[in-house]
């Protein structure tokens, strides 16, 4: 009887590879967005593990710049979509067209077709086109007439959010709030870093400004690099019991689902990583557990009334759960 051969762990050589690209990356980035390295370190181990990040605040906030400056950085292609109340699914994924030309009907690609794409605004369009990056988030691939079309690799979308109690948005469908792999937010910079913004001729805001420090054969390599990073079972364990302590919290209607869970241990892969280890510790899980599990977190409207808040209850749920002691990891 053979057994397929398992993949070769992470070395140490890779890992110090992988923050060093890491940390410049990081350090392009802010090129253009000041004061936010840890909202931009965060984006980085997403598109890192293979996942999408939804970045929700106040207009004005520098929620594009970010995007736009991730992608400057990353090097490869990248399409800009501006969502509005009027923008149709086959404006976002593409459509089949007739060519006079030959009599033929051709695929048109749409704007998903890029290594980073820049969904911006999302909410303000309507859950018909919103539900349309549902099947490229997760499949990246757009099924067309009964034919399936993959996107290029690395894919990864980058949506920009404004409050749902701002006049013209939309509520995004738990469905796609799931493809998310993080939900952050950019917040006011504080006063040194505002004052840093403000004066004339300062880079901030300008992404002409961000080098490009990689590629999408860099980024493929890297991200192979962080799927086979060890995590040890006891903080597999930990990491499920933090999903279910959420799930049987009386306030909440629906917790993060198995694909949420996956997707927590794939950025502490990425985290883990971007800290020059090559395994992955329970402070990786306590890190990443409220912007991995907190938008997949929907509460009763009872618990809405009182107060509550999704973030809160995962941050209960890490105080109840017990981490796995370090004899065990």
């Amino acid at each position: 009887m053979t057994t397929l051969a398992s993949s070769p762990a992470t070395t140490e050589q890779e890992v110090v590879e992988f923050r060093r690209v890491h940390q410049r990356l990081g350090d392009a980035v802010e090129v253009a967005v000041r004061g936010k390295r840890g909202v931009i370190d965060l984006v980085l181990v997403a598109t890192f593990a293979r996942g999408h990040v939804l970045v929700e605040d106040l207009p004005g906030t520098g929620k594009t710049t970010l995007a736009r400056a991730l992608a400057k950085a990353l090097g490869g292609e990248m399409h800009r979509v501006q969502f509005t109340p009027d923008l149709l699914p086959s404006d976002v994924t593409g459509t089949s067209v007739f060519d006079p030309r030959d009599g033929q009907v051709r695929f048109r690609p749409g704007p998903v077709f890029a290594n980073v794409v820049l969904a911006d605004e999302i909410n303000r369009a309507a859950a018909k086109t919103q539900s349309a990056l549902l099947e490229v988030m997760e499949e990246h691939t757009v099924s067309v007439d009964g034919t399936a079309h993959p996107v290029p690799e690395p894919f990864t979308v980058v949506a920009t959010q404004n409050p749902i109690d701002l006049d013209g948005t939309y509520r995004l469908p738990e469905a796609q709030l799931d493809r998310f792999m993080v939900r952050t937010s950019l917040g006011f910079p504080d006063l040194e870093h505002e004052l840093d913004v403000l004066r004339p001729g300062s880079t901030a805001g300008r992404i002409d400004d961000v080098p490009t420090v990689s590629d999408p054969t860099e980024m493929a390599r890297l991200s192979a690099v962080v799927e086979r990073l060890h995590v040890a079972d006891p903080i597999l364990t930990y990491a499920r019991e933090v999903g279910v302590a959420i799930r049987d919290d009386r306030r909440v209607r629906l917790g993060a689902s198995t694909r949420g869970l996956r997707s927590l241990v794939r950025a502490v892969q990425a985290h883990a990583a971007s800290r020059g280890r090559h395994y992955a510790i329970p402070d990786d899980v306590r890190r990443l557990a409220e912007p991995v599990l907190a938008h997949r977190t929907v509460l009763t409207r009872e618990a809405l009334l009182e107060g509550h808040t999704s973030t809160g209850v995962v941050h209960q749920a890490l105080e109840r759960v017990a981490p796995p002691q370090p004899d065990r990891v």
